[in-house]
């Protein structure tokens, strides 16, 4: 049965979706259907807009590099993304992990979020090992959308966890969770604040962090089932640096008693 197809506007809201979907699923292989639904869906719409084979072929290595618009518009739906993700307050979290201390919820957090990325990249390598060549750039965005909404719902979760949130409402709050992403730091130890206007200091950071991950979102897209295992180490394991790196700085404040 074929995918729905997802129209340009709508990715950021299913990427939200589908990254809250697939870290808070149970086990491996519905964190897998989840990602390679909605990796099928934008490729097909690519398809449909009319991007060819061979376009597709040569737009890899545009996204992969950071080449032409292709992180500005990667950064672009970051940004309407990061406010739709689901994220659990300090409450939902406590009861959804009863009787654990922040350090244990924080654990459970971070292997969740890198068993979720390890999906995202191993459903991508794949589908794009199937007969039916997909276009590959889609199948990269969608990849690359997936791991970075689940980065940032873990980022934002670890800060509830530790009863440290980011200030303000909810889109200054998830503004904030972006620069952390793209820092790797805790939303208080952001340097030069949170401005992400376009060609603000953070928005090029923001760009280049988007850059090198859909470069190694590419691997999924390796010959046969090779893609598949090596998206999904990558991902898993870029996941957990950046969790156990958020994590040392939420750890250094809790400490300070700042």
């Amino acid at each position: 049965m074929a995918e729905p197809e997802i129209e340009p506007d709508e990715i950021s809201v299913r990427a939200a979706e589908v990254a809250a979907d697939v870290t808070e699923a149970e086990g491996p292989q519905e964190r897998q259907r989840l990602a390679a639904s909605f990796a099928k869906a934008v490729s097909s719409g690519a398809r449909v807009a009319g991007r060819g084979t061979r376009a597709a072929r040569r737009g890899i290595g545009a996204v992969a590099r950071g080449a032409g618009s292709g992180t500005g518009w990667l950064a672009a739906q970051v940004t309407a993304m990061a406010p739709r993700l689901r994220v659990r307050d300090q409450a939902a979290l406590r009861a959804h992990f009863p009787g654990r201390s922040a350090e244990e919820i924080a654990d459970a957090l971070i292997d969740g979020a890198s068993r979720a990325s390890g999906a995202a990249g191993g459903a991508v390598g794949v589908w794009a090992a199937l007969p039916t060549l997909p276009a590959f750039p889609a199948e990269v965005a969608a990849e690359t959308l997936v791991v970075v909404g689940v980065e940032i719902k873990l980022i934002a979760e670890l800060h509830e966890a530790y009863g440290m949130p980011a200030p303000g409402n909810l889109p200054e709050r998830m503004s904030a969770y972006v620069a952390a992403w793209t820092h790797r730091r805790g939303v208080f130890m952001i340097p030069g604040g949170v401005v992400l206007a376009t060609g603000s200091p953070l928005a090029r950071q923001l760009r280049r962090r988007l850059a090198a991950r859909a470069g190694r979102s590419a691997f999924s897209l390796a010959p046969l089932l090779t893609g598949a295992a090596a998206g999904a180490y990558l991902n898993s394991r870029e996941t957990r640096r950046l969790g156990q790196d958020v994590r040392r700085d939420l750890r250094r404040r809790a400490l300070s008693g700042s």
